[in-house]
């Protein structure tokens, strides 16, 4: 009986350790959230703002900028297309 006892508690020292890496994890994704100050876009007109801004802020090619800005139209025509 006191190795199935044993076992059992292993086991939730397992199940235990799980559950505070993935608090960990969703903590450490707000904190992110909070430090970048970017949030989760709640629409494509949104997302595709977020989208111009990262292109601005990452690329000082033009044409590189251009690019960009073209994938997000590009994405932006896709997550309105997936809406209807």
């Amino acid at each position: 009986m006191s190795g199935v006892r044993r076992r059992w508690q292993s086991g939730l020292g397992t199940l235990g350790t799980l559950i505070v890496i993935a608090l960990a994890a969703v903590a450490g994704y707000y904190i992110y959230l909070g430090v970048t100050g970017e949030d989760a876009p709640a629409s494509c007109k949104k997302e595709l703002e977020h989208c111009m801004q990262r292109c601005r802020k990452t690329t000082t090619d033009t044409s590189a900028a251009q690019a960009c800005q073209a994938d997000c139209r590009r994405e932006a025509h896709l997550c309105e297309g997936f809406k209807r």
